[in-house]
């Protein structure tokens, strides 16, 4: 295969509570006038990414995974799914109020892979903007009584928000993102969600949207326990990284490049996502061109590269 990296094209998925912001921010050719995400970098069954270079060109990346496992140093043999997801979300209303499940619950009770932890980088947001991250329930009968009366105001955590903050959001935290606010998500490979709460709305025939009560009431964690997360900042050359998770699922780090950095490949693959600015990624002599709104994964081949430029990035890894 190319030594080079893999330049993906996004997925658009419309949600009622989405915009237009993917287009006039990232100049993204949406197809929704809700487009609420784009799966950026996805082999998910319910949007995967495709390709758009190289050798592997037309092809999505559970294609890429599945055929060229090599790509991502995958064990020979194995069955796993593509690990990640990485989403780009932007809420022009309030997102309903959610939990996911864990591994085995996702496992035993929904016969999927993954369940679904996740984090969030905020890549803006309009004054006053909040998020809902957690819940002040001190039992799970507190929880559950408080859900069943309907007591949202009382049992619901909101954290205002402005570009640049990063939340970790493991499996069983109630969490939604508010009105105003556009996220680069990174999370296990899953798209399991029970909605909790949805602001009573209505869809065009008056319908009101599911809710998963029931399952939302076992996959809570109680008490809700604060993510302990501690960021560590490194200057390499001209990058500036500061590491903003590293979690059993994935590993996150912010990378402000004013120069240039040779770098070396410390990972089985690297995704990268370009949130400002623009520069040149040069791999084994080859050079790309990257801007803001650019995705790609840097495979396995991939030993050492150089980025030269004025840009700002959030990569990810397992």
């Amino acid at each position: 295969m190319d030594n080079e990296p893999i330049f993906l094209k996004p997925v658009f998925q419309e949600r009622i509570w989405g915009g237009q912001k993917l287009q006039t921010e990232y100049n993204y050719d949406i197809l929704f006038e809700k487009t609420g995400e784009a799966w950026v970098i996805s082999a998910h069954p319910n949007g995967a990414s495709v390709i758009t270079n190289g050798l592997l060109e037309g092809k999505t990346l559970a294609d890429a995974w599945n055929e060229h496992g090599e790509l991502f140093n995958k064990k020979a043999g194995t069955n796993e799914e593509y690990p990640l997801l990485v989403k780009m979300l932007d809420a022009n209303d309030d997102l309903s109020v959610q939990v996911h499940p864990n591994d085995s619950f996702a496992c035993d009770v929904e016969g999927q892979p993954y369940g679904k932890t996740e984090c969030w980088y905020v890549l803006s947001a309009e004054a006053d903007a909040e998020i809902v991250l957690g819940h002040h329930a001190e039992s799970r009968e507190e929880l559950e009584q408080m859900m069943d009366a309907g007591k949202w105001d009382a049992l619901l955590k909101r954290v205002t928000v402005q570009a640049g903050d990063f939340f970790y959001v493991p499996s069983g935290t109630i969490h939604a993102i508010g009105k105003g606010i556009v996220i680069l998500e990174i999370q296990q490979s899953s798209d399991i969600t029970y909605r909790v709460y949805d602001y009573e709305r209505t869809d065009a025939a008056g319908n009101k949207r599911e809710l998963h009560l029931d399952r939302a009431k076992q996959v809570t964690t109680v008490p809700h326990l604060p993510a302990d997360t501690e960021s560590v900042v490194a200057v390499v050359e001209d990058l500036t990284e500061k590491k903003l998770v590293e979690e059993n699922y994935f590993s996150v780090s912010h990378w402000q490049l004013n120069g240039k950095v040779s770098k070396q490949l410390n990972a089985d693959f690297l995704q990268v996502s370009v949130i400002e600015g623009n520069a040149e990624i040069t791999v084994a002599g080859k050079r790309f061109g990257i801007e803001k709104g650019s995705h790609f994964i840097l495979p396995y081949s991939v030993k050492t590269y150089e980025l030269v430029g004025e840009a700002e990035f959030v990569v990810s890894w397992q």
